[in-house]
C-alpha cells in the first residue's frame, strides 16, 4: 500500500530554511542545510548533478525511488518559483500543490488542490500508484500529521544551529510518538528515519 512520508533537511534547532526565505530564494540565507547533496563523490542514480557521500547516497536514492508523487504547500511552491512552472521537485513524479488561492499557469506535471489536506493526499496517492507520496514543507507535514496521514518522517539533520528560519513543525494538537527505524551518520548530516506511531 502507498505510504506518505517526508524527507527534509533540518537544522539541530528545527529549521528547514535559513533566514529570509522568499520567492527566488526559497532556501533562505546560508543554504547550509543542503550542502550534503553536493559534497560527496557518489553520483545519485535518480537526481542528475547530485554527488553524495558513500553513506548518504544509498539512503537518498532509495527514498527518491519510492516517490510516485510529491505534495507541497503554496508557500513552498511560491518560494521555489513554481519549480519552473512545468517542473516538479522530483525528476519523474508529478507535483500536487495545496492552496486556497489560484496558482499562476501551472504546468502539465502540476496539479492544484484547494479542498484540503485529505483530498490533496488522496489525489497524490492516486497519481503515485504503487509508489509513495512525498510531502514538502513544514505546513503540509503538520497538517497531514494532524489528520493522521503521515506514515514516516526522515529528518536529515544537519549539525548547525541556524537560530531562525522556517521551522519544520508547526503547532500540533497533541503528542505524536515516533519509532526510530534507522539512524545513519554521514559526513555533514545524520539521517534519522522514523515511523509515525498510531
Amino acid at each position: 500500500m502507498s505510504k506518505v512520508f517526508t524527507a527534509m533537511s533540518v537544522s539541530v534547532d528545527g529549521f528547514v530554511t535559513g533566514r529570509n526565505a522568499r520567492p527566488g530564494h526559497g532556501l533562505g540565507d546560508g543554504g547550509a542545510l543542503f550542502d550534503w547533496f553536493f559534497t560527496g563523490d557518489v553520483p545519485s542514480q535518480v537526481f542528475d548533478g547530485f554527488t553524495l557521500s558513500a553513506a548518504s547516497a544509498p539512503l537518498f536514492d532509495t527514498l527518491a525511488e519510492r516517490v510516485g508523487a510529491s505534495l507541497a504547500g503554496r508557500k513552498t511552491y511560491d518560494d521555489s518559483e513554481q519549480f519552473g512552472n512545468d517542473g516538479a521537485p522530483h525528476p519523474t513524479a508529478p507535483l500536487f500543490v495545496l492552496s486556497h488561492r489560484p496558482a499562476p499557469d501551472m504546468g502539465d506535471r502540476q496539479t492544484l488542490v484547494s479542498t484540503g489536506i485529505e483530498d490533496a493526499i488522496a489525489a497524490a496517492k492516486e497519481a503515485a500508484g504503487d509508489k509513495d507520496v512525498a510531502l514538502m514543507g513544514g505546513g503540509i507535514v503538520t497538517e497531514a500529521l494532524k489528520v493522521g496521514l503521515v506514515d514516516e518522517l526522515v529528518l536529515n539533520q544537519i549539525p548547525i544551529l541556524l537560530g531562525a528560519g522556517r521551522p519544520f513543525f508547526q503547532e500540533l494538537p497533541e503528542h505524536i510518538r515516533l519509532r526510530l527505524i534507522e539512524a545513519v551518520p554521514a559526513p555533514g548530516v545524520t539521517h534519522l528515519h522514523y515511523e509515525v506511531q498510531r
